[in-house]
């Protein structure tokens, strides 16, 4: 099982001057010791307007400045937003390719539509239309990626012939994933032949019957890409310390902070019309924010957070269901820099060599 470096760049208030670009500083630091001590992969989201929850609005030039600052660590999009008000799938194919090219083939393209009105009504999105343009795009950027001359002709882009120029280090492309929250995603994820990035914070139990519908899909795959990337990554909110006490208690109210603010940015979805596609994700939030403490999370395993046993035993879970890599999300909250680095260098000492 392979470990993963997850961020939302989370700032809460109170804010001073500077206060972003110190996070941002920390955040490489942070990632350059991910790289020195072990871990395979940095991940970081697009969002926009999430003040303190995620300050990560232009993801693809801080992976510019990561790649020059690590050696080995994958560096992937969770998730580039493919509805066309945010990004035209030409400009996501030339950045990928640029990011792929200067990082010597490190790039993983992570995609998805989008899930708060904030966003979606801040650039004009219209919610019932997400998913087909998801759809439409994710089918024409491995293209671009492969073909010298391209050009399509759907529902949503009309090109005429023209090269998207620069391609890809990587061969055929770079590797392909989605974002997935509701079952039903897994499996048509797996028929897409697409790795997923599961932002369910459920714990290992219910990855069960995901992963077994994405599996058992993915055996008849028609790729979108050139070939299958049969991969699940399972986000966790991880904490590890020396003293498994100390880990919790300093952890646990961090990782409280952002899954409260996780659920407010549903609130906007009050008395407006929610489209089937999304249904699924709006009430999961309204039905599980009602008795959710840090016990619970810290039962299921959504929450890994005490000393570097604690945390293995919390890992062969997510292994057992069958992740094939867990997204460790280090930075909630106003969790201190200095901690997330130590947590750092005790997952690469003790932890990820476990499952090595």
């Amino acid at each position: 099982m392979k470990f993963g470096m997850m961020y939302e760049i989370q700032i809460p208030k109170p804010h001073y001057s500077g206060i972003e670009r110190d996070r941002y500083h920390q955040i490489m630091a942070q990632v350059e010791l991910g790289d020195q001590v072990g871990f395979d992969y940095f991940w970081t989201v697009e969002h926009h307007f999430l003040t303190e929850f995620s300050h990560c609005s232009a993801p693809e030039v801080l992976y510019g400045a990561i790649s020059q600052r690590t050696k080995r660590i994958r560096i992937g999009h969770a998730v580039a937003l493919l509805p066309e008000q945010y990004n035209h799938p030409i400009r996501v194919a030339e950045r990928a390719a640029v990011l792929d090219i200067v990082s010597d083939g490190r790039m993983d393209l992570g995609t998805g539509r989008s899930t708060t009105l904030t966003e979606m009504d801040g650039f004009e999105v219209d919610p019932a239309q997400t998913k087909a343009q998801w759809d439409e795009a994710i089918r024409m950027i491995p293209k671009m990626w492969t073909e010298d001359v391209f050009e399509h002709k759907g529902e949503f882009f009309d090109i005429p012939p023209r090269s998207v120029i620069p391609k890809p280090v990587q061969k055929p492309h770079p590797p392909l994933w989605v974002a997935c929250s509701q079952p039903d995603s897994f499996a048509a994820a797996g028929e897409m032949g697409l790795g997923v990035l599961c932002f369910n914070l459920g714990g290992y139990d219910q990855l069960h019957e995901r992963v077994a519908a994405y599996r058992a899909a993915i055996k008849n795959a028609n790729p979108v890409g050139s070939f299958v990337n049969n991969q699940i990554a399972a986000l966790v909110i991880v904490h590890c310390g020396e003293d498994d006490e100390e880990a919790r208690r300093i952890g646990a109210p961090e990782g409280e902070w952002f899954v409260q603010n996780a659920e407010r940015l549903y609130n906007p979805w009050q008395g407006r019309d929610v489209p089937d596609s999304y249904k699924f994700a709006v009430d999961a939030i309204q039905t599980e924010r009602v008795d959710k403490v840090a016990q619970d999370h810290l039962d299921s395993g959504a929450f890994a957070m005490g000393n570097p046993d604690t945390i293995i035993e919390v890992m062969k879970k997510y292994q057992e269901a069958g992740v094939d890599q867990v997204l460790c999300f280090l930075q909630p909250g106003r969790l201190e820099h200095t901690r997330i680095m130590d947590c750092i260098k005790l997952m690469g000492r003790d932890v990820i060599p476990h499952f090595i």
